[in-house]
């Protein structure tokens, strides 16, 4: 019988959990198709990009709502680094209500939209917004799903661009997880100076070897009941910690409360979460004097012999992968392997379904009840 993460297929179809277990999984391939989607793609991507990035008059804003606003927070500052051209990311939700702090008309503006679905308000309205306030922006949608409203919207407009991510990505479960992963490495190699798109399938097999030595492991972890957990990461990472967090919220229905921090800011108050039923897991840094910082905290944690457990992912840390010295943008994807796989268990084990953990509605796969209000009626 097909083991998936830890269970057959049938019992994760009995719980309802098979179509999140099997996004999970399928990761190290659809990074692999991205990369052959690139590849197609290169000179088309090329020729509509130009050479905005080197221009220190563009902006470039990474925007999304929820989970796709944490891949922008990820993959920011690592292309803000890279090029003259003012990079930011401002999530939709931002940008509706306070356009006025981010956009300027006359400034030559790209929004990188991501979106899992395209059918979120947020994002469209997004979109209308900057047709009206800045004449001449130019549009790059990073979706998932080519028949949303964002991506047909844009389809015959030549200062849009449909960046479609491989067949598969467009999560049937409520939660993002191969979506977001394919998005942001989709960012950070179209948006990036790596275009020979190599890092795609390096990754892919070490998302391979990651999820065969860690599904057991992490199921373990994921059969004991926590009440609380805290991720932890700095730099990038702290916006991974974020997306972590958030994947246990949705998961559990909200039953199980986290939060993300970074390691040097957790001392400033919000350590005081830290309670016996707590697990704090730390998401460890490429960056040796990041490591150091980390180091601190955990012999500190230890010390404390508060939480109920503590752990660390990535580089040295308790699940490990033989990665290369890249970036922490580039390394997330493969540390949210753990989280994911987590937050998946322990939704299983609060005897939810996975796949649909609200089903009353309360809080929908494809955001509702959202009124969008013209920008000039204020």
């Amino acid at each position: 019988m097909t083991t998936l993460l830890q269970r057959d297929i049938q019992t994760w179809r009995d719980i309802g959990g098979l179509h999140t277990a099997e996004e999970i999984a399928h990761q190290p391939a659809i990074w692999r198709a991205l990369a052959g989607i690139l590849r197609n793609e290169q000179a088309s991507l090329a020729a509509f990009l130009g050479d905005a990035l080197s221009d220190p008059r563009q902006r470039v804003i990474l925007t999304g709502a929820g989970s796709s606003a944490y891949v922008g927070e990820i993959v920011v500052d690592t292309l803000n680094a890279a090029w003259p051209a003012q990079i930011r990311a401002i999530a939709t939700t931002t940008l509706l209500t306070h356009h006025e702090l981010y956009l300027e008309a006359d400034a030559p503006t790209l929004l990188v939209s991501f979106a899992r679905s395209g059918d979120s308000p947020e994002s469209l309205a997004a979109v209308e917004l900057l047709r009206q306030v800045v004449p001449g922006a130019r549009f790059l949608n990073i979706t998932c799903n080519a028949d949303g409203k964002l991506a047909r919207q844009g389809a015959n407009d030549r200062n849009t661009y449909n960046l479609l991510m491989p067949e598969g990505s467009c999560d049937r479960g409520f939660a993002m997880t191969s979506s977001f992963s394919s998005m942001l490495l989709a960012a950070l190699s179209v948006l990036g100076k790596d275009t020979d798109f190599t890092r795609l399938d390096t990754l892919a097999q070490l998302g391979e070897q990651a999820l065969r030595d860690w599904s057991a492991p992490v199921a373990d972890l994921g059969a004991t009941p926590v009440q609380r957990v805290v991720y932890l990461g700095s730099g990038p990472l702290e916006a991974l910690a974020k997306e972590a967090a958030l994947k246990i919220l949705e998961l559990t229905g909200g039953r199980v409360m986290a939060m993300a921090n970074t390691p040097l800011g957790f001392r400033h108050g919000p350590k005081s979460a830290v309670t016996t039923e707590s697990l704090v897991i730390l998401l460890r840094s490429s960056k040796p004097l990041a490591r150091q910082y980390e180091d601190d905290l955990l012999k500190e944690l230890q010390r404390d012999s508060v939480a109920q457990r503590c752990l660390t992912v990535g580089i040295g840390g308790d699940l490990s992968a033989d990665a290369p010295a890249w970036p922490d943008a580039w390394l997330a994807p493969l540390w949210l392997l753990m989280a994911q796989q987590y937050a998946l268990h322990q939704s299983a084990l609060l005897q939810l379904r996975p796949d649909n953990p609200f089903a009353g509605g309360i809080v929908n796969r494809v955001v509702q009840g959202v009124t969008i209000y013209g920008h000039d009626q204020f």
